[in-house]
């Protein structure tokens, strides 16, 4: 039986004037500058994206980047999987809302309940609304694929302390075809000076064009287990991964002794 048969409610917009716009006008207008401002280049209709979730004034330039290309063939995209760390709980497994959609200052997006039901038959996979209340790592994201993608669904996921084998089982279950396509939320290095996070950015960068784990700690990247866990996932299917993007905070907005990394990242076939 489903945890949360009463799932009806709307999850509200818990960051909405703190890491974006609260006003629905210039939020689409920031939203859409990004997107038009976006790096060139990455891959075709991605299968899944790394993007940023910072404030906007700092990553959302590189969220652009790794949003931009689903523009080009957006009614094809149905369903949206969405992971993100957890910053605020400290728990075990993968954690899904009691809500049945998502809000935020464009408007509201449903979840796909046939989704969200499946994964309850997975053991790391529970309802823990708590997880969710307060996290900007997926709502962040909504408002990017709210101006790119005409109707689709989401499955939100937080993920606290999951094994590699626990996401890229979750990740399995929701694979899909075309219709289906996946964000990971993650930001890089955080705190050190500019010239130190570049570097290890870059190294970051490295190991998952390589689709290589093991380098993917929590220093480099606070998603690190969401993309462990993707990028087993991806190297069995023989996708290939691009960096579209790569920059901190200092580079957009902000001092540069102290930065956080961010960077924008394409799945793909090869």
């Amino acid at each position: 039986m489903s945890p949360h048969p009463h799932a009806a409610g709307t999850r509200p917009a818990a960051q909405a004037g703190r890491f974006y716009p609260s006003s629905p006008i210039h939020l689409g207008e920031m939203v859409e500058r990004f997107l038009a401002e976006a790096s060139p280049g990455g891959l075709p209709a991605p299968k899944a994206v790394i993007a940023p979730h910072a404030g906007y004034r700092y990553s959302g330039p590189i969220a652009g980047s790794a949003f931009a290309a689903w523009a080009s063939q957006p009614s094809s995209i149905q369903r949206v999987v969405l992971l993100g760390p957890s910053h605020f709980v400290n728990f075990h497994g993968i954690a899904l809302p009691d809500a049945s959609a998502f809000a935020t200052p464009l408007g509201t997006v449903p979840l796909d309940p046939g989704a969200v039901e499946s994964l309850f038959e997975l053991p790391d996979i529970h309802t823990l609304d708590v997880a969710h209340c307060r996290e900007h790592a997926i709502e962040v994201e909504l408002p990017f694929l709210q101006r790119l993608l005409p109707t689709f669904t989401i499955v939100p996921l937080i993920v606290g302390r999951a094994t590699d084998n626990a996401v890229r089982t979750a990740v399995d279950r929701l694979w899909g075809d075309a219709e289906t396509r996946f964000v990971l939320s993650s930001d890089l290095s955080h705190y050190l000076p500019s010239e130190e996070a570049r570097p290890l950015d870059r190294s970051t960068a490295d190991a998952i064009e390589d689709l290589q784990p093991q380098p993917l700690t929590p220093s480099r990247a606070c998603g690190y287990r969401i993309i462990r866990g993707f990028l087993a996932a991806a190297a069995q299917r023989g996708l290939i991964a691009k960096t579209v993007d790569l920059r901190n905070s200092g580079d957009t907005e902000g001092p540069r002794d102290s930065v956080v990394g961010y960077g924008a990242f394409h799945f793909g076939p090869g």
